[in-house]
């Protein structure tokens, strides 16, 4: 038997150096590269500079006042009034709000006429016999000298029906049409099958009159109960709501596992879920397409991989006049802002804007600068941004 061959000590020396060379530098260049996509995140080439106004905790939605102050929810059961000082204070006379999963106190509102009668529109999630669900209320808002403020004479106008158990798939999403229409986004809470049951309001888009009454014009008035309140059904979680300066109401909605949604609201229509749907069951399960069953409304625009939007908003305003008429999503998962533009009833994503967080909520400020919330969850900061047009030199 041969002996084995010996390798002298100063080459075992020699290639280990090489060795030790050649995993350094692709070290150094995989660092390298890591630390310019970094760079990219942190300060990407966006056509807007993003100023950092203030911090929340778990912020969830945002209004503006006529006098430029800014109401903000926070998840947990606070109402938050915001000068753009900087000064932070609070308004008491919030309802009591479930504070678990994807539950507490949600969306913020003014009525059309606040000028005049100062109410404010809240949603939340409440516990209750059965489980839970979301409702909504509207108070009178009190200001004081002090920075903060107090709801007056707070009323419950809309509650989910029935409740159920989980925290997950509120919805309950608000906006006012021009004819003064209270319009309510109500998800099917992961249930599924409430979506396409007319016996519940869960998984639909819902209309009333601005004091919770029932509008006799709503397409199956005739049914009566919680049928009455429905103007579309079939919807999984629906996150965003805006009209559109025509005065079309849309949609954005969490598909499953793919399949985000944006959807044209239409006067008595039935979207599918759970019966169809782009995306598929997170169990793997597929789901059949909408073009399977052509008598179910098809979404505008589908995704899939999906943004997980989480906010609606058509913008007017004069600090970025190139996107007049388009709309912007705000994205959870996708961590950005979404352009949407328009021609008629079609849609397509224009532009993506990676903001490197969960973007909760976007509005648009009287001034026409866009306003973002950062969710505050899964370890992520719940910061205020105002995106405005670079200073000249910029």
């Amino acid at each position: 038997m041969p002996a084995p061959t010996r390798i002298p000590p100063e080459s075992l020396a020699a290639s280990h150096h090489s060795l030790t060379l050649f995993a350094t530098s692709l070290l150094l260049s995989l660092v390298a590269a890591l630390s310019l996509s970094a760079c990219a995140a942190e300060a990407p080439d966006h056509p807007f500079a993003v100023t950092v106004k203030a911090d929340f905790d778990q912020p969830w939605a945002m209004t503006f006042l006529p006098d430029g102050r800014l109401l903000v929810t926070e998840k947990a059961g606070t109402l938050k009034l915001y000068d753009d000082a900087g000064v932070i204070g609070e308004v008491a006379g919030v309802p009591d709000v479930a504070f678990s999963g994807q539950g507490g106190l949600g969306d913020v509102v003014l009525h059309p006429d606040f000028g005049r009668n100062s109410l404010v529109y809240l949603s939340y999630a409440e516990k209750g016999a059965g489980g839970y669900g979301a409702a909504v209320a509207r108070g009178v808002l009190q200001l004081d000298s002090a920075g903060g403020g107090q709801l007056t004479e707070l009323q419950v106008i809309w509650r989910q029906v029935p409740k159920v158990s989980g925290a997950g798939h509120y919805g309950h999403r608000i906006a006012f049409g021009a004819d003064g229409k209270l319009w309510i986004s109500s998800g099917e809470r992961q249930k599924f099958d409430p979506a396409q049951d007319m016996g519940a309001n869960l998984g639909k888009i819902i209309r009333l009159n601005d004091d919770g009454s029932l509008p006799g014009d709503n397409p199956f008035a005739n049914r009566g109960g919680v049928a009455a309140q429905v103007w579309t059904l079939g919807h999984r979680n629906p996150l965003g709501l805006a009209f559109d300066g025509s005065g079309q109401l849309w949609e954005v909605e969490m598909g499953p596992s793919g399949g985000d949604e944006l959807n044209r609201i239409v006067r008595g229509e039935n979207y599918g879920y759970p019966i169809v749907s782009e995306g598929r069951h997170y169990s793997g399960i597929d789901i059949p397409d909408h073009d399977t069953r052509p008598e179910f409304a098809a979404p505008i625009i589908a995704w899939s991989p999906v943004i997980s939007p989480s906010s609606l908003i058509f913008y007017d305003g004069e600090e970025f006049p190139q996107w007049r008429g388009n709309a912007f999503i705000g994205g959870l998962s996708s961590k950005s802002l979404v352009r949407i533009q328009f021609a008629g009833d079609s849609a397509r994503e224009a532009e993506r804007f990676a903001m490197g967080a969960r973007i909760r909520e976007v509005e648009q400020a009287p001034d026409g600068s866009l306003w973002l919330l950062e969710d505050g969850s899964k370890g992520s900061e719940g910061r205020l941004l105002r995106l405005a047009k670079p200073a000249q030199g910029d």
